[in-house]
């Protein structure tokens, strides 16, 4: 029984494809039974969330985008999520303007749908830091490690 796809469906949530890498490296690496995945970034082919927080995009804008970034890598070596037996470490990347202090709510957002799909096992390390700029101006970036 696939339980994650029936709590994403319970929770109105649809999982765009992982994004094409934008240079020479994969979207995620397994090794063992670690999953690493590269930064991927705010967006779907579809809707790509670029700009910074703090100046034209605010905390909730910000908690969308990192919402859609890194889950859909992890399936590109593994075949289902429910493969997933709990997430490690969280890196999110905030595209920052100057003043603004908010990465870890913005951060939430990748987090708290972690929570959502796998309950305790999506509790996580993690580093939320804000960053001057990000690939063809994202306005987020999310890395992750899980167990599987």
């Amino acid at each position: 029984m696939a339980r994650i796809d029936d709590r994403m469906r319970e929770l109105g949530i649809s999982l765009p494809p992982a994004r094409a890498p934008m240079a020479n490296y994969v979207p995620a690496r397994r090794v063992g039974n670690l999953v690493y995945t590269a930064g991927q970034v705010s967006g779907t082919a579809e809707r790509e969330i670029k700009g910074k927080l703090g100046d034209g995009l605010d905390v909730e804008q910000g908690r969308e985008a990192a919402r859609v970034c890194a889950l859909a890598a992890v399936l590109t070596v593994v075949d289902s999520l429910d493969s997933v037996k709990q997430l490690v470490r969280v890196g999110a990347f905030v595209n920052s303007a100057a003043g603004f202090n908010q990465q870890p709510a913005v951060a939430n957002g990748a987090s708290d749908l972690f929570v959502e799909l796998f309950g305790d096992a999506g509790r996580h390390a993690r580093t939320a830091v804000g960053v001057n700029e990000l690939p063809a101006g994202f306005a987020v970036e999310v890395e992750l490690i899980a167990e599987v």
